[in-house]
């Protein structure tokens, strides 16, 4: 049987696969984003009355009203972007759902996006089967340094739109003012789109301050903001995130989520929009607080084990190098240290197609704090 030439290529993530060698040794799965914090009580009670009230029928494609006003309070409050939660707001199956119903009513097969690598894998491959080319610019370690001549390099007449992942997965990148502003810059000069995961905007570390493009002088009209509910409520099977832009955007987007998803699960969205109301900022600076704590033993681990990290501004991943190990790829590595010590990561070259990841590995420590302890005392052993 032949299939679909827009999956050609396509295989199984490095995330998954990963998880399934981890499931096969019984080891610590620190590959896979997991968030092992419990859910916000608020959160809870607000979806079993939900569940309690039946409301299981379909929601408007674009969210329940209730929640799409807590998203536009949110956006106003902590991103600073003031949203019409009737026009601007669309509810989505996940970050990653908003991100395909985006490349899907915004972007053309034979379209170019500029991606920035280290790449989340399922950024890349959401455009490839869309049949939008991805035209990588690459940025290093430890900096992770973006160039405006890099930019201007990867840009050509089929250039539509700029992505932008801050907080970012793999390498806790945060984007900071200057950075983004020479990003903005760019989109208003060549008129690109910019599309933004900023699915971690809640987890960054040293007093940081997470910025939206969108609120850039001249980028409102032109940017997607896309975020989602899972890794701030610890809800990541609930599969709930969201897309804002202005209408002109915001309306194709809803059609297409219309047609690929129909709505989100309309108990959890009341849930959610009941939890949001009912909490107060104690609980984000709480969760920084938590992330930070666990990012200062993993990476510290790492340091012991002589696999050297790159301190994360923000998320809760990290990539570290493991040339020390001496093996010929990242996978090699990878399966070195869960063979030897029992603990899943991620190869590098999982988020790059430069030879820059093939020295590094991805962590993810967002996980109870004895898994945790536990994992660094294993990867101490190496």
């Amino acid at each position: 049987m032949k299939k679909a030439h827009r999956i050609e290529g396509l295989v199984q993530s490095d995330i998954r696969r990963m998880t399934r060698e981890c499931m096969r040794v019984g080891g610590i799965n620190l590959g896979q984003g997991i968030c092992d914090l419990p859910t916000p009580p608020e959160v809870l009670e607000g979806t079993q009355e939900a569940v309690r009230e039946d409301l299981s029928i379909y929601s408007k494609f674009e969210g329940v009203d209730p929640l799409r006003a807590q998203l536009a309070r949110k956006m106003e409050a902590h991103n600073g972007r003031p949203t019409d939660p009737d026009t601007e707001v669309v509810v989505t199956i996940g970050a990653t759902g908003a991100f395909a119903a985006t490349c899907q009513a915004l972007l053309n097969p034979g379209d170019e996006v500029i991606l920035f690598e280290p790449f989340y894998g399922y950024h890349l491959n959401t455009l490839l089967v869309a049949g939008v080319k991805p035209v990588f610019v690459t940025l290093e370690p430890p900096n992770w340094t973006i160039a405006l001549e890099a930019l201007e390099a990867a840009l050509t007449d089929k250039t539509r739109a700029i992505l932008v992942n801050t907080p970012s997965n793999p390498s806790g990148k945060v984007f900071g003012e200057a950075e983004l502003s020479l990003i903005a810059g760019f989109c208003q000069k060549h008129d690109l789109l910019a599309i933004t995961d900023e699915i971690y905007e809640y987890i960054l570390y040293d007093d940081l301050k997470h910025i939206s493009l969108a609120t850039l002088p001249g980028m409102r009209e032109r940017t997607i903001t896309i975020s989602g509910l899972s890794k701030t409520f610890s809800i990541t099977g609930w599969r709930l995130g969201y897309a804002v832009a202005v209408p002109e955007l915001a309306g194709p987007i809803g059609l297409v989520n219309d047609l690929f998803y129909v709505c989100a699960p309309t108990p959890l969205q009341h849930g959610v929009a009941r939890g949001m109301a009912r909490m107060d900022d104690g609980y984000y600076t709480s969760l920084r607080g938590i992330y930070q704590a666990k990012r200062e033993l993993f990476c510290g681990a790492l340091e012991e084990a002589g696999l050297t990290p790159v301190w994360p501004d923000g998320a809760y991943y990290v990539l570290a190098d493991v040339s020390r190990l001496g093996q010929n790829t990242a996978h090699d590595a990878s399966m070195h240290i869960l063979e030897s010590v029992g603990v899943a990561s991620v190869p590098g070259s999982a988020f790059f197609r430069s030879d820059v990841g093939q020295k590094m590995v991805r962590f993810c420590f967002a996980k109870e704090l004895s898994v945790l302890e536990e994992a660094c005392e294993r990867l101490k052993r190496l």
